[in-house]
């Protein structure tokens, strides 16, 4: 097993045990709560009404599930491998039309979204505002089972975060100037403020077990390959967003373990993305794959256009060969 796979097996396996049943509480099970980006949103971003892109079209989901979910994969994401091992049935959406009970977990992540409320603003669901959609639900949570079942219930469960990238992705993307206005360790220290205290709130409302990623090489998904092209006529990754993404590695952990040192009984774990991304982007054959710079969905250099489902787009004959399935997303 190659050491990016066992360190996404390790993170498995320490969120799934963060689930393991507790004797003195009454559910079968723990439950997972879900925040975030498109890493982790299972399709939220398909009932906003909004023009961000919706993925509920062919050839999103063609292999695991067989038809498009919102998932920006061809399969399952993470939070799905994470129920899978914790016994979980798949988590339900925040936005999903029905009548949910949610003592399983919710998922609340949107593609697109940031730890700023800036980022992608007027599109997608914010961090933020997953959160005052996190304490929604913890209100009707208690109306339904009573407070000291909703405390329990909260206290066991996991928080999964994958949040970060499109705050350092998208001023690229969109030719913002904001990256202008701050040094790059004060736009950082902003995304990670804006983290921690979601953090802070969700503790205050009960929350004890969060479990956090790292960031990817930012300069090197296809989209950033794309625009280096542009910029430089070279192909090669981005540094300029890669630095950003290091600077957030670094700064990520130190400022859980302060939080830590804060609330007591919190505990987190972390998994490290941007190693197990470089060993795969330095030795892709090693770890399976035969293609790390190019999507297998999309158009333009690199597949890097965001078209993939809509009318003109290319799709890759084997997808299990690519790291990248789209623009940004990984298989």
């Amino acid at each position: 097993m190659g050491r990016s796979r066992s360190d996404i097996l390790c993170f498995l396996v320490l969120c799934a045990s963060f689930l393991v049943p507790a004797s003195c509480r009454s559910y079968a099970h723990g439950a997972l709560f879900i925040f975030g980006d498109s890493f982790y949103d299972a399709g939220n971003n398909i009932y906003l009404n909004t023009n961000i892109p919706k993925l509920n079209i062919f050839p999103y989901g063609e292999t695991y599930f067989k038809h498009p979910t919102g998932r920006a994969s061809d399969g399952r994401l993470i939070p799905d491998f994470i129920s899978e091992f914790a016994k979980l049935p798949l988590i339900p959406l925040y936005l999903q039309p029905g009548n949910h009970h949610f003592t399983d977990g919710v998922n609340f992540a949107s593609g697109g979204a940031g730890a700023l409320v800036e980022t992608n603003r007027g599109l997608i669901m914010d961090l933020k505002t997953q959160l005052s959609n996190f304490k929604n639900m913890e209100k009707q949570l208690r109306q339904k089972l009573g407070a000291s079942e909703v405390r329990t219930l909260l206290s066991t469960a996991v928080y999964m975060f994958s949040i970060g990238s499109n705050d350092y992705l998208v001023p690229f993307i969109t030719n913002s100037t904001v990256l202008q206005s701050y040094s790059k360790k004060e736009y950082v220290k902003m995304v990670i403020g804006n983290i921690t205290s979601v953090i802070q709130e969700i503790y205050k409302i009960g929350g004890r077990k969060f479990g956090l990623s790292k960031l990817l090489p930012l300069g090197c998904p296809p989209i950033s390959r794309a625009l280096e092209i542009v910029r430089t006529g070279g192909s090669g990754c981005m540094e300029e967003v890669t630095v950003l993404s290091k600077l957030h590695n670094r700064a990520l952990p130190k400022a859980l373990k302060e939080l830590k040192s804060q609330l007591e009984g919190c505990t987190y774990s972390i998994f490290d993305a941007y190693t197990a991304g470089t060993a795969i982007f330095n030795n892709p054959s090693k770890y399976g794959f035969e293609e790390v710079k190019m999507a297998c969905c999309g158009s333009g250099p690199l597949r890097a256009s965001i078209t993939c489902g809509q009318k003109v787009y290319q799709l890759c004959d084997n997808v299990s060969e690519y790291f990248f399935f789209d623009e940004i997303f990984l298989l």
